[in-house]
């Protein structure tokens, strides 16, 4: 997902967003079930994989508009990322590199957590087992009615300390493995493979640096979701109930929800642009 290229490619930005959003939305409601602590009861699994049988299995509360959010999301972070880097580092005003690489995704993805929170939380709330709300609609009508406006953006403040640190760090890890991985030579009868090998190495890489750095975070976004608690009121609860093991509560299925299409994001990306570049070539 190369920076000068984002300028001639958005479309491939949001088809890649939208794959993996697709691809991945089942393991985003096993993450969520896990860090919202919500339980999910089966007598024919044991608790480990009863997460993971409900995520997969219907009914789809939410998919639709949680598909969209991701989508638009993590296209809009990651082609303002390459596309700001290449404005930055094209200026008159000689901006350092690690400057240009890290400003545009921690914009960008301010922004947008705060656009998508009324989605995320009405998405999350509908993921427990025990809920009657049957669509994202209905859930933002019963957090409204329940606290007003302010309510559909409660846990705004955790969701940014969560989500710029993940996609900052995705971005910088990206960006610095795309420079030191050895170029793949043109002329070689394995190009198309060797592309492929070297932008899977960088985007898990990158998905896997991202994740793991933001899992406390999302523990206390969703623990906010659950009980409407403030931010500071939230992690001393959490503090006083499991110590510091609310710090990796969910943390493998967090892994999996988020390095995998963080990672796809980036690998989807790359391929549909090297496609799209080379149709255009022959």
């Amino acid at each position: 997902m190369a920076p000068s290229r984002a300028k001639d490619y958005p479309a491939e930005y949001i088809l890649a967003s939208a794959m993996a959003a697709a691809i991945n939305y089942p393991l985003w409601r096993a993450s969520a079930l896990a860090q919202s602590g919500f339980r999910v009861a089966s007598s024919s699994f044991p608790p480990s994989l009863s997460p993971y049988v409900y995520a997969f299995a219907p009914p789809y509360k939410g998919m639709v508009a949680t598909v969209f959010g991701m989508t638009w999301a993590r296209a809009a972070i990651f082609w303002g990322s390459d596309r700001g880097k290449e404005l930055l580092s094209s200026s008159k005003y000689n901006v350092p590199t690690l400057v240009a690489t890290i400003i545009p995704p921690l914009v960008v993805s301010t922004g947008v957590q705060c656009i998508n929170m009324p989605i995320v939380r009405a998405a999350i709330t509908l993921q427990d087992p025990q809920s009657n709300l049957s669509s994202v609609w209905s859930a933002l009508k019963h957090i409204h009615k329940q606290g007003g406006v302010p309510s559909l953006w409660h846990g705004t403040s955790a969701g940014i300390l969560k989500t710029v640190p993940k996609y900052c760090t995705a971005v910088l890890v990206k960006d610095w493995m795309e420079n030191v991985l050895p170029a793949v030579d043109p002329s070689s009868p394995t190009a198309d493979s060797d592309r492929l090998w070297r932008s899977a190495t960088k985007s898990a890489c990158a998905g896997v640096a991202g994740a793991a750095l933001t899992n406390p975070l999302d523990v206390i976004r969703n623990e906010m979701f659950k009980t409407n608690q403030p931010l500071f009121d939230t992690v001393k609860n959490l503090w006083r109930t499991e110590g510091s093991a609310f710090l990796t509560r969910g943390v493998g299925k967090n892994m999996i929800a988020v390095a995998i299409p963080v990672g796809c994001t980036i690998f989807f990306t790359d391929a549909l642009i090297d496609y799209t570049s080379s149709s255009y070539v022959r």
